[in-house]
């Protein structure tokens, strides 16, 4: 088991890991999901033994670790900008680790190529890593890190280099493939997308604190604050002012009905957070609340389409499935189904979720005709 306790790091006076408390057990599967410069590659090396905290205590199996040399540690860790030992081979590459901890021929021959068929590198075990592509560097790295048999694996934005199929194959077998040496697997992601492919845990962070850690749906499903829910969105939550009057939320004048845990809510002012998909360009089922919004930009990725509308000071984005163009400055209708909201107090933190994930919307081409 690895404890994080209080665990603190000030660079120059600034904090760049602030009370981080974590346990993470043996062959498990976590995730640090957070922003660029949230802190999760300083946590990353604190756990390595790169970096010695401030303040608090790292322990493995109860003992502390602080100050013990990163030689001393049975540690892989894999950075998104890959290393490499340029004079050697891909197959010495990968091979490194067990040589140094004097493993035998044929082991090292057997782990090596198995390693570096899963990564899909067998034609290039005699190159040298300049004669290789990025993605092809990445690789080896990673192979290196399955080979070492370390009791913690630490990968910091691993796949960002590579292509989408060996992407979304490695996020399927890495984990498992880790899992099963035992080893503690923790990987760093900016991604929710990826957190929730993953599994496991994930620990939320933002601006070096940890705000949230939990089994990752569940994360998910019930952030326990605002930040922790932006984190988790991406795009952004859409963040509205509403405030609750009896059985009824109000934002613009215009009136939804709740039910539910919504209803016993206190009556005031909230912060309603919808996450994109959630933000529909067609009426729903049952209640909801229909908004005028005038038409931003609009991003299409070929599958889905992302439009970004303003209303009222307040600036939104919407997901939707299909191909669909829609002209800066048309007016549109979206509407807001109280059975997707996310609830804020004014302390930002969740006071209710929604009880299940309703069903994303239909194509923008349906919701919008007239609108392009």
């Amino acid at each position: 088991m690895l404890e994080l306790i209080d665990v603190g790091k000030r660079v120059e006076g600034q904090d760049h890991i602030r009370d981080v408390n974590l346990s993470f057990d043996e062959g498990s599967l976590n995730v640090l999901l957070g922003p660029t410069l949230s802190g999760k590659t300083s946590l990353m090396r604190l756990m390595a033994g790169l970096d010695k905290p401030t303040s608090g205590d790292i322990r493995v199996n109860g003992n502390s670790v602080v100050g013990m040399a990163v030689q001393k540690r049975n540690v892989a860790m894999v950075y998104q900008q890959f290393i490499n030992y340029p004079t050697l081979t891909v197959y010495e590459n990968i091979a490194s680790p067990m040589r140094v901890a004097g493993a035998d021929a044929a082991n090292i021959d057997r782990k090596v190529r198995e390693a570096a068929a899963l990564m899909k590198l067998t034609e290039f075990l005699d190159r040298v890593p300049l004669n290789l592509s990025g993605g092809q560097q990445q690789r080896t790295a990673l192979a290196r890190a399955l080979v070492k048999g370390a009791d913690l694996v630490l990968l910091d934005e691993p796949l960002a280099n590579l292509d989408y199929k060996l992407r979304e194959e490695l996020r399927v077998e890495l984990p498992r493939i880790f899992a099963e040496t035992g080893a503690i697997f923790i990987y760093a992601t900016t991604e929710p997308h990826e957190a929730l492919l993953l599994g496991g845990k994930t620990a939320s962070l933002s601006e070096g604190r940890v705000t949230q850690f939990g089994p990752t749906i569940e994360v998910y499903n019930r952030p326990s604050d605002l930040i922790t829910a932006q984190t988790f969105s991406d795009p952004p939550m859409n963040i509205v002012p509403m405030t609750k009057t009896g059985s009824v939320f109000v934002f613009a004048g215009k009136q939804v009905p709740v039910s539910g845990d919504l209803v016993r809510l206190a009556d005031g002012p909230y912060k309603v957070a919808i996450r994109p998909h959630h933000l529909m360009l067609h009426a729903p089922a049952g209640e909801s609340l229909e908004l005028e919004v005038t038409v931003s930009t609009t991003e299409i990725t070929g599958s889905e389409s992302f439009v970004h509308v303003e209303t009222m000071g307040e600036r939104w984005v919407t997901l939707t499935h299909g191909v669909h163009r829609v002209e800066v400055g048309d007016r549109i209708s979206v509407y807001l189904d109280p059975r997707s909201f996310f609830v804020f107090d004014n302390q930002d933190r969740l006071v209710a979720a929604p009880s299940q994930d309703i069903l994303p919307h239909e194509d923008l081409a349906s919701a919008s005709a007239g609108h392009g």
